[in-house]
């Protein structure tokens, strides 16, 4: 029993560490190193909600992936187009 749980958890600590890296990775640092950008609360309340957007976006296009129903699809489509928006407004 003991072995499974420590299995989980190093499997879900190697996931996590795997995202971590990957979005290191698509983000090129712009500032040199040492120095750091000192953002406005205004920005960074703008950079949080841009990247939850971009998580909908990303669960919407998943869902729109399994969609069958045309009704569902109209739905998800609807609900990506309107995130797209809200994505741009916030560039």
């Amino acid at each position: 029993m003991w072995q499974n749980i420590d299995m989980a958890r190093g499997w879900e600590s190697k996931d996590v560490e795997a995202q971590v890296e990957e979005v290191r990775s698509e983000k090129p640092s712009a500032i040199p190193a040492g120095e750091k950008a000192v953002k406005t609360p205004q920005q960074i309340q703008k950079d949080r909600e841009r990247q939850g957007l971009e998580l909908s976006k990303k669960r919407v296009l998943a869902d729109l992936e399994n969609a069958t129903l045309p009704n569902h699809r109209k739905y998800l489509e609807t609900a990506l187009a309107h995130l797209e928006a809200k994505i741009e407004s916030l560039k």
